[in-house]
Protein backbone atom coordinates (compact mmCIF):
# COMPACT_ATOMS: atom_id res chain seq x y z
CA UNK A 1 0.00 0.00 0.00
CA UNK A 2 1.57 3.47 -1.01
CA UNK A 3 1.45 4.74 2.27
CA UNK A 4 3.22 1.92 3.95
CA UNK A 5 5.52 2.21 1.90
CA UNK A 6 6.73 6.53 2.63
CA UNK A 7 4.25 7.30 -0.46
CA UNK A 8 2.11 9.85 0.93
CA UNK A 9 2.47 13.07 1.84
CA UNK A 10 0.49 15.80 3.56
CA UNK A 11 -0.12 19.05 4.20
CA UNK A 12 2.32 20.48 1.16
CA UNK A 13 2.21 24.25 1.08
CA UNK A 14 4.27 25.64 -1.93
CA UNK A 15 6.34 24.27 -5.23
CA UNK A 16 9.52 23.37 -3.18
CA UNK A 17 7.63 21.10 -0.32
CA UNK A 18 5.83 19.30 -2.97
CA UNK A 19 9.48 18.71 -5.34
CA UNK A 20 11.46 17.65 -1.60
CA UNK A 21 8.04 15.22 -1.74
CA UNK A 22 8.54 14.41 -5.00
CA UNK A 23 11.93 13.55 -4.81
CA UNK A 24 11.36 11.98 -1.56
CA UNK A 25 8.70 9.50 -2.40
CA UNK A 26 10.98 8.38 -5.39
CA UNK A 27 13.40 7.49 -3.11
CA UNK A 28 11.27 5.19 -0.49
CA UNK A 29 9.24 3.80 -3.42
CA UNK A 30 12.65 2.46 -4.90
CA UNK A 31 12.81 1.18 -2.30
CA UNK A 32 10.04 -1.04 -1.73
CA UNK A 33 10.03 -1.94 -5.78
CA UNK A 34 13.46 -3.23 -4.89
CA UNK A 35 12.39 -6.10 -2.59
CA UNK A 36 8.85 -6.53 -4.08
CA UNK A 37 7.71 -9.79 -5.82
CA UNK A 38 6.37 -9.47 -8.26
CA UNK A 39 7.82 -6.04 -9.23
CA UNK A 40 5.42 -3.40 -9.20
CA UNK A 41 5.21 -0.76 -11.86
CA UNK A 42 5.11 2.72 -11.04
CA UNK A 43 3.81 5.09 -13.45
CA UNK A 44 4.29 8.12 -11.53
CA UNK A 45 2.76 10.24 -8.75
CA UNK A 46 -0.70 12.33 -8.26
CA UNK A 47 -0.75 15.06 -6.71
CA UNK A 48 -4.00 16.87 -5.55
CA UNK A 49 -5.93 19.52 -3.16
CA UNK A 50 -5.30 19.12 0.10
CA UNK A 51 -9.09 17.80 1.67
CA UNK A 52 -9.45 18.91 5.75
CA UNK A 53 -9.25 16.58 8.20
CA UNK A 54 -12.25 14.72 8.74
CA UNK A 55 -13.79 11.12 9.99
CA UNK A 56 -12.71 8.73 7.09
CA UNK A 57 -15.29 5.78 5.77
CA UNK A 58 -14.85 3.22 3.04
CA UNK A 59 -17.82 2.72 0.75
CA UNK A 60 -17.66 0.01 -1.91
CA UNK A 61 -19.72 -2.40 -4.09
CA UNK A 62 -19.48 -5.36 -5.44
CA UNK A 63 -21.26 -8.06 -7.85
CA UNK A 64 -22.13 -11.01 -6.20
CA UNK A 65 -22.84 -13.93 -8.36
CA UNK A 66 -25.98 -15.30 -6.28
CA UNK A 67 -27.03 -12.51 -4.76
CA UNK A 68 -26.59 -9.42 -7.52
CA UNK A 69 -24.86 -6.05 -6.31
CA UNK A 70 -24.04 -5.75 -2.87
CA UNK A 71 -22.98 -1.99 -1.11
CA UNK A 72 -20.32 -2.22 1.43
CA UNK A 73 -20.18 0.91 4.29
CA UNK A 74 -17.80 0.55 7.45
CA UNK A 75 -14.43 2.00 9.11
CA UNK A 76 -12.18 3.39 6.28
CA UNK A 77 -8.68 4.75 5.86
CA UNK A 78 -6.22 2.76 7.65
CA UNK A 79 -8.56 1.49 9.97
CA UNK A 80 -10.76 -0.53 7.35
CA UNK A 81 -8.25 -3.84 7.96
CA UNK A 82 -8.16 -3.54 11.94
CA UNK A 83 -11.60 -2.70 12.81
CA UNK A 84 -13.22 -5.01 10.45
CA UNK A 85 -15.90 -2.58 10.68
CA UNK A 86 -18.22 -3.25 7.78
CA UNK A 87 -21.55 -4.03 6.44
CA UNK A 88 -23.11 -4.88 3.58
CA UNK A 89 -26.80 -4.11 2.04
CA UNK A 90 -28.29 -5.37 -1.25
CA UNK A 91 -28.48 -2.43 -3.91
CA UNK A 92 -30.40 -0.77 -4.91
CA UNK A 93 -30.90 0.81 -1.45
CA UNK A 94 -33.53 3.09 -0.05
CA UNK A 95 -32.74 6.48 2.45
CA UNK A 96 -34.06 4.17 4.75
CA UNK A 97 -31.66 0.85 4.60
CA UNK A 98 -28.38 3.76 3.77
CA UNK A 99 -29.39 4.72 7.42
CA UNK A 100 -29.25 1.65 8.90
CA UNK A 101 -25.97 0.70 7.40
CA UNK A 102 -25.22 3.52 9.23
CA UNK A 103 -26.65 2.52 12.34
CA UNK A 104 -24.78 -1.23 12.16
CA UNK A 105 -21.26 0.05 12.32
CA UNK A 106 -19.03 1.93 14.98
CA UNK A 107 -18.28 3.94 11.98
CA UNK A 108 -21.93 5.56 11.14
CA UNK A 109 -22.41 6.01 14.84
CA UNK A 110 -19.17 7.97 15.40
CA UNK A 111 -20.49 10.50 12.71
CA UNK A 112 -23.03 11.67 15.10
CA UNK A 113 -19.66 12.62 17.14
CA UNK A 114 -17.69 11.04 20.02
CA UNK A 115 -15.75 12.56 22.92
CA UNK A 116 -13.45 15.29 20.88
CA UNK A 117 -14.72 14.66 17.09
CA UNK A 118 -16.93 16.64 15.85
CA UNK A 119 -20.40 16.07 14.37
CA UNK A 120 -20.04 14.92 10.25
CA UNK A 121 -22.01 14.98 7.03
CA UNK A 122 -23.90 12.22 7.32
CA UNK A 123 -26.55 13.29 4.68
CA UNK A 124 -23.42 13.32 2.61
CA UNK A 125 -22.17 9.83 3.09
CA UNK A 126 -25.64 8.89 2.98
CA UNK A 127 -26.37 10.39 -0.40
CA UNK A 128 -22.89 8.85 -1.43
CA UNK A 129 -24.01 5.26 -0.04
CA UNK A 130 -27.43 5.68 -2.41
CA UNK A 131 -25.48 6.71 -5.40
CA UNK A 132 -23.27 3.75 -5.51
CA UNK A 133 -26.06 1.50 -4.80
CA UNK A 134 -27.61 2.78 -8.00
CA UNK A 135 -25.02 2.49 -10.00
CA UNK A 136 -23.89 -1.27 -9.20
CA UNK A 137 -27.37 -1.81 -9.42
CA UNK A 138 -27.29 0.01 -13.18
CA UNK A 139 -24.41 -0.95 -14.52
CA UNK A 140 -23.69 -5.02 -13.80
CA UNK A 141 -20.47 -4.95 -15.89
CA UNK A 142 -18.85 -2.76 -12.54
CA UNK A 143 -17.44 -5.71 -10.86
CA UNK A 144 -16.12 -3.76 -7.70
CA UNK A 145 -15.91 -0.43 -6.78
CA UNK A 146 -14.65 0.90 -3.63
CA UNK A 147 -13.54 4.48 -2.26
CA UNK A 148 -11.35 4.36 0.75
CA UNK A 149 -11.32 6.52 2.12
CA UNK A 150 -14.25 8.99 1.57
CA UNK A 151 -13.45 11.87 3.95
CA UNK A 152 -16.09 12.85 6.02
CA UNK A 153 -16.42 16.81 6.87
CA UNK A 154 -18.01 18.48 9.44
CA UNK A 155 -22.00 18.52 8.88
CA UNK A 156 -23.12 20.40 5.81
CA UNK A 157 -19.10 20.94 4.73
CA UNK A 158 -20.31 17.42 2.37
CA UNK A 159 -17.64 14.58 1.76
CA UNK A 160 -14.66 13.85 -0.91
CA UNK A 161 -12.94 10.68 -2.26
CA UNK A 162 -9.78 10.76 -1.46
CA UNK A 163 -8.44 7.34 -2.97
CA UNK A 164 -10.45 4.63 -5.07
CA UNK A 165 -10.69 2.36 -7.27
CA UNK A 166 -12.87 0.04 -9.70
CA UNK A 167 -12.89 -3.10 -11.93
CA UNK A 168 -15.34 -3.76 -14.63
CA UNK A 169 -15.46 -7.02 -16.03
Amino acid sequence: HKSDVGGVRLNLLNGAQVQRAFDEIMTAVQVAVETAVPQPHIEGIHVQRMIPQGQEVIIGAVQDPQFGPLVMFGSGGVEVEGLQDVTFSLAPLTRAEAEEMLARTWAGRKLHGFRNIPAADREAVIDAILRLAQLAADFPQLQEIEINPLRVLEQGQGAFAVDGRARFG
